[in-house]
């Protein structure tokens, strides 16, 4: 889908993707859309197929089945690699290379360079032009690469575990710089990340996958919204009758306590204490319940999957 300028709404498109390696599926029957200008965090356990679809968006791995489309366009397409910044999270820098040499090399590789936007991200963390890669510490290599992905100028910027190697003040600091200058340049993000505080705090849009499949997607406030944690005491065995009638994500009970993640379809009946669960508790929950369905709103969703009914959906 397009906007009345012609531009996509959707930065990222994939429908029924899949990448085989052998006869192990990385990723499978994957249909979900990101929205252009979105702060997507995607978040899973280890194999979940995070860094593959990465891998698929930034054109380093070819899809086995369905389709993947960047801004509307083929990823296949070859125009599609100016507006493309891909930082792996070894984040490969020439060791030997000063950063004046490093960013000159940006300059020449990328015709759209924005030799402002690199240089003010080098100098905002102090550093010297003439200092090498090799002697710099992680947080200030992973600044030298966020300065390379952003002088590029690119539309979609793909992370993956940027801040993985970073002590807490590094990665704070690093955060805030990727916010500010993709809010200043309208640039589209989507990072892999474990870490639920940097998702929780710099992300508004969500792709959880387990298994190579999507378990979550969405606007964050919109799923959050969509569930409930359900306390109280109960003395029977196996989920009351008044909460089953929800959509139990999973719930569990330690001896006369019973607690469940629920998407409600209405009043929650009874006397249960109601509270809203952060975006940790969530995802957990769809981690540790790989029978519960999967839930994606309605700016997530293809077409295709819009045209489905699906119980779940949030609006």
């Amino acid at each position: 889908m397009t906007s009345a300028d012609g531009a996509s709404r959707w930065a990222v498109e994939a429908r029924g993707l899949g990448k085989r390696y052998g006869r192990r599926w990385a990723v499978r029957d994957l249909s979900v859309r990101i929205p252009a200008g979105a702060v997507c965090g995607l978040v899973g356990p280890n194999g979940a197929g995070k860094s593959t679809l990465l891998g698929m968006a930034g054109r380093l791995v070819r899809p086995t089945t369905g389709s993947l489309h960047v801004f509307g366009a083929p990823v296949s397409a070859a125009p599609g690699l100016t507006d493309i910044s891909f930082l792996t999270q070894d984040k490969p820098l020439f060791p030997r290379f000063t950063v004046e040499e490093t960013l000159r090399l940006g300059r020449e590789l990328n015709p759209r360079w924005d030799r402002a936007v690199a240089e003010r991200i080098v100098r905002s963390g102090k550093l010297s032009m003439a200092a090498r890669i090799g002697s710099l510490s992680g947080g200030q290599r992973s600044r030298v690469a966020l300065a390379l992905a952003f002088g590029k100028r690119p539309r979609l910027l793909l992370l993956d575990e940027p801040m993985a190697d970073l002590d807490p003040l590094a990665a704070h600091e690093i955060g805030g710089l990727l916010l500010a200058e993709a809010a200043e340049q309208g640039t589209t993000v989507v990072m892999s990340s474990h870490r639920m505080a940097d998702v929780a705090t710099m992300c508004d849009h969500l792709v959880a996958l387990d298994g190579g499949r999507v378990r979550l997607a969405g606007e964050v406030d919109t799923l959050l919204a969509a569930h409930v944690l359900v306390t109280g005491v109960h003395l029977t065995e196996g989920v009351p009758a008044e909460i089953a009638r929800h959509t139990v994500v999973e719930s569990r009970a330690v001896g006369r306590q019973f607690t469940a993640l629920v998407r409600p379809r209405g009043r929650i009946e009874g006397d249960w204490k109601i509270a809203e669960p952060g975006l940790e508790e969530v995802l957990l929950g769809y981690m540790r319940s790989p029978a519960a369905p999967p839930l994606l709103t309605a700016a997530a969703r293809t077409e295709s999957a819009e045209n489905e009914e699906d119980e779940g959906a949030a609006a």
